[in-house]
């Protein structure tokens, strides 16, 4: 064979090769990659997944970085989903982005992924520094999904949808649908700071946000978020992993706070401390749930946050007098229940939110200028009221349970 031939031929191999890298779906890779998370929502079964439909996720960063990666999930799924192009930019207004903000992502190198049932798979670092505070913008397409699709049901945010693949598209005009949820997207990091931690609320509606303004991101975590922006304190990535109607010890609304810790949390990349924020679903939901049910609950939950070198922050179950489901016997759970988490030892920290949220003229109630109408969920000063409670030292508990890295 000829010189000119030869190399003709091993220029011909290498278009070849990379042509494969482009084509063929890159495999699902587990594990948290380095940095710090500064998004994150619960993952759950989301209705059925639909075959050439576009999703332009809207979603709001809390700590700013850099190489940002996102993580994709099936965990939820009975068969493989791929997708076979995935964009990340900043929103300018409603679906349409920044101009020239729009970027693929890869998944190890491939620009189509396939995620088996069950799984996750993190994102190539996308190079580019990200700022805390961004309406960051995820635009996925999926040409095959089909069967239970895996997502955060109640986003208070709009995101858009559209048919066919316009994820490379700036401009929103093609993404004339709206959605409420967030599909197949759970997770968001960063590369920050070496010393620059998260927390992450583990929570029912109340931390999902309902009652709180949509599209304004007034959810006590995003009030939170904002605090730790301005103070002096290495935690400044927050994670709402709060699931509306989730239980400590139960299935039903998403997998209950035990069954998910692993995945909504403790998976996650550069996180510091555990908000534990649950219980009241357990207790109104009339199951015959104990106090003891609910301490044995959430000892377990601090045991294994430890044992991966977690801090964890307790907090105090709110009032509820007025909803449907409130009785005296529920009442008195949640009374034992509070006052073991205030008094009981298992935390490192405690924040009082039944102190806070209460009514001084009737304790079991909820303080009318917070009640966001249904005397369960706060409105978005008693959010905010909320954020303001939480002693931000509490947040980093020093070394005594802190993970090497």
């Amino acid at each position: 064979m000829s010189g000119g031939r030869a190399r003709a031929c091993r220029l011909l191999a290498v278009a070849l090769t990379a042509a494969v890298l482009q084509a063929t779906p890159a495999p699902a890779a587990e594990g948290p990659p380095d940095g710090v998370i500064t998004w994150g929502a619960s993952a759950d079964r989301l209705g059925e997944g639909v075959a050439d439909r576009g999703y332009r996720m809207v979603v709001r960063t809390s700590v700013a970085g850099s190489d940002l990666r996102i993580r994709l999930s099936n965990a939820f799924g009975d068969r493989p989903v791929t997708f076979d192009s995935v964009y990340a930019g900043l929103r300018r207004e409603g679906a349409a982005l920044v101009r020239g903000s729009n970027r693929r992502l890869t998944f190890g190198r491939a620009r189509s992924v396939t995620v088996p049932a069950g799984r996750t798979v993190y994102s190539d670092p996308l190079p580019g520094r990200w700022a805390a505070a961004a309406d960051l913008v995820v635009s996925i397409h999926s040409p095959d999904a089909a069967g239970p699709a895996t997502g955060h049901g109640m986003a208070m945010q709009t995101s858009y949808t559209t048919q066919g693949d316009h994820t490379a598209e700036d401009d929103g005009a093609r993404w004339t649908g709206t959605v409420g949820s967030w599909f197949y997207l759970d997770a968001v990091s960063v590369r920050a700071d070496t010393r620059t931690r998260a927390v992450v609320a583990l929570g029912d509606s109340i931390t999902d946000g309902w009652q709180s303004s949509t599209d304004l991101d007034r959810r006590w975590p995003d009030y939170l978020a904002r605090r730790l922006r301005q103070a002096d304190t290495d935690i400044k990535g927050v994670a709402n992993e709060g699931v509306s109607g989730n239980k400590v010890l139960a299935d039903g609304a998403g997998q209950s706070a035990l069954n998910r810790l692993d995945r909504d949390v403790l998976s996650q990349p550069g996180v510091r401390t555990v908000f534990l924020f649950e219980g009241v679903n357990d207790i109104k939901a009339h199951t015959g749930v104990t106090a003891q049910d609910l301490i044995t609950g959430y000892r377990e939950i601090a045991e294994r946050a430890h044992a991966a070198g977690k801090c964890v922050v307790g907090a105090t179950v709110g009032p509820f007098k007025g909803w449907s489901e409130w009785d005296p016997a529920g009442e008195a759970v949640r009374r034992d229940v509070n006052e073991f988490i205030r008094s009981g030892g298992e935390f490192d920290a405690v924040t009082d939110f039944d102190h806070i949220l209460r009514s001084p003229y009737d304790p079991e109630r909820i303080l009318p200028v917070f009640d966001g109408g249904d005397h369960l969920h706060p409105n978005d000063k008693g959010m905010q009221a909320m954020a303001d409670a939480v002693d931000l030292t509490s947040l980093d508990c020093g070394t005594a349970h802190r993970a090497d890295r």
